[in-house]
């Protein structure tokens, strides 16, 4: 499992690394005050309405970096910094999830696939570390690969579903900054730092998905025979 440790070690600096940067990222551009004097939630509220959309509701939720769109109950749901500060950070996350909210009344295919994965991916991520686990096991003891390549199949339905997240996410930036840009929300400082904010923010979901390929890539191997 040493090959396996090794892995899980480079993913994880490498998205602290990530994460860190993105923090300070966002930490810079919340001192570059919106010239417009929106909030976050005003500046949602708006892409919403300049996109046609009139049944999703802005909301402020606890945490930080806790901001997504729930297309359920069609809710942009912002953190309380985000929701309530007027700068350049809280512009890029509110128009970003609201970036979500214009892909789900488009009918953005990979948004819609995403969607329907959901399901199996949180029941393959309940089941996967147990059957991996059971699977080395009982192929250590008995030689069985089985139960291993059930894991392996879980895992790639984890991974898939990590690769399908990055166009959404992608395609949820270029929407917001499009709009932010040919609306004239921003001014040319504030749009180049919603950019970069947006920039750091989709790299960690790119550094998830290859850690999650790395590890499968692993797990595969093990099953076709090889060792470390």
């Amino acid at each position: 499992m040493t090959g396996y440790y090794l892995i899980i070690g480079i993913s994880m600096l490498i998205s602290w690394i990530v994460s860190a940067r993105l923090k300070s990222k966002f930490e810079h551009y919340s001192k570059v005050h919106l010239r417009n004097g929106l909030s976050g939630k005003e500046i949602a509220e708006k892409m919403l309405r300049d996109n046609g959309i009139t049944d999703v509701q802005v909301v402020s939720v606890p945490g930080q970096l806790t901001d997504h769109y729930n297309p359920e109950n069609k809710t942009v749901n912002l953190s309380e910094a985000v929701y309530m500060q007027r700068n350049a950070a809280a512009a890029a996350v509110a128009a970003h999830e609201c970036g979500h909210a214009v892909q789900h009344a488009v009918g953005y295919s990979m948004l819609q696939l995403r969607s329907k994965m959901v399901p199996i991916v949180n029941i393959s991520s309940n089941l996967l570390q147990f059957v991996l686990m059971g699977g080395i096991v009982i192929m250590a003891m008995s030689g069985s690969k089985i139960v291993l390549a059930i894991g392996v199949v879980l895992f790639a339905i984890t991974t898939l579903f990590a690769f399908i997240t990055l166009p959404v996410e992608y395609d949820a930036s270029n929407r917001a900054l499009k709009w932010l840009e040919t609306t004239g929300t921003v001014s040319r400082e504030e749009y180049a730092g919603a950019e970069d904010s947006l920039k750091w923010a989709a790299r960690t979901y790119v550094v998830a998905a290859l850690g999650s390929l790395a590890q499968l890539m692993y797990f595969a191997s093990m099953l076709m025979g090889r060792r470390d």
